[in-house]
């Protein structure tokens, strides 16, 4: 997002100047960042069969997310390829995905369908993958209210890995519950940023908000500097995960 002058117009498209608007609330203008779907998107999402892969069912069976979350929603789990087939992911299916899931942004169903929101998975997907697209949800509910990629363009504009923003530490204190709530073992990946919280290295909600690229430079680069530090530590954590790629992974997040 370009410098904004407090005198300018808002780019919510309101009419007033930035800075009787959303001026100090900019990571809202991210969220509402309008894609250009068909009109009928949030119909066709809502239309796919409801899958029950791996743990799904019992995961949602042991969750109260309105308990947890003081909103009344609940997810959804429908097929990664069908939903990439419908060709509003806005990226093309990636080849051979193994054990993949996705938080389907719930701008394109809060219309069409408010009491749900839709996680796409493959068959194969592991226990580690779906508490983590969970927690992605229950995240977005009651947490950093961010959606994930809504960081796209600072990570883009600043070089920050869209990890730091996508995984914040109040995504990373829901990935841990869900973990101990269903004893899963996490993957390469997740562990990683379980060890990240357990240490306080993450990112949170109000740093992100800030949209200080600088500061959060910085935060990245202590992110990376202290994974360098315990680089055998966490590759100890690690090497016997799903998704271990070598001790050079462990600088790559």
């Amino acid at each position: 997002m370009k410098q904004i002058g407090r005198n300018d117009l808002c780019p919510c498209g309101s009419g007033k100047k930035f800075k009787k608007c959303h001026m100090g609330r900019e990571e809202e203008l991210i969220l509402r960042r309008a894609e250009t779907l068909p009109e009928d998107t949030g119909l066709r999402i809502a239309g796919l069969e409801e899958v029950r892969y791996g743990r799904t069912r019992e995961l949602l069976d042991g969750l109260d997310i309105a308990e947890l979350t003081g909103k009344d929603v609940e997810i959804k789990f429908v097929d990664f390829q069908a939903y990439y087939g419908l060709g509003v992911a806005g990226k093309d299916l990636p080849k051979d995905p193994g054990s993949a899931g996705i938080m389907i942004n719930p701008k394109k169903t809060e219309k069409e369908d408010p009491n749900h929101i839709y996680i796409a998975v493959t068959k194969e997907v592991t226990d580690s993958t779906l508490i983590h697209q969970i927690a992605h949800v229950l995240d977005y509910l009651k947490g950093s209210r961010f959606i994930p990629g809504s960081g796209s363009e600072i990570s883009m504009q600043t070089g920050i890995p869209i990890e730091h923003l996508d995984h914040p530490r109040e995504f990373a204190d829901w990935l841990d519950v869900l973990k101990d709530r269903f004893q899963v073992e996490l993957d390469a990946e997740d562990t990683i940023i379980s060890f990240l919280n357990e240490n306080g290295r993450l990112l949170d909600a109000d740093q992100i908000r800030t949209l200080d690229r600088a500061g959060l430079l910085i935060h990245s680069e202590r992110i990376f500097r202290f994974m360098r530090d315990h680089k055998e530590e966490i590759d100890e954590r690690i090497r016997d995960r799903a998704g271990y790629l070598g001790p050079q992974s462990t600088g790559a997040e």
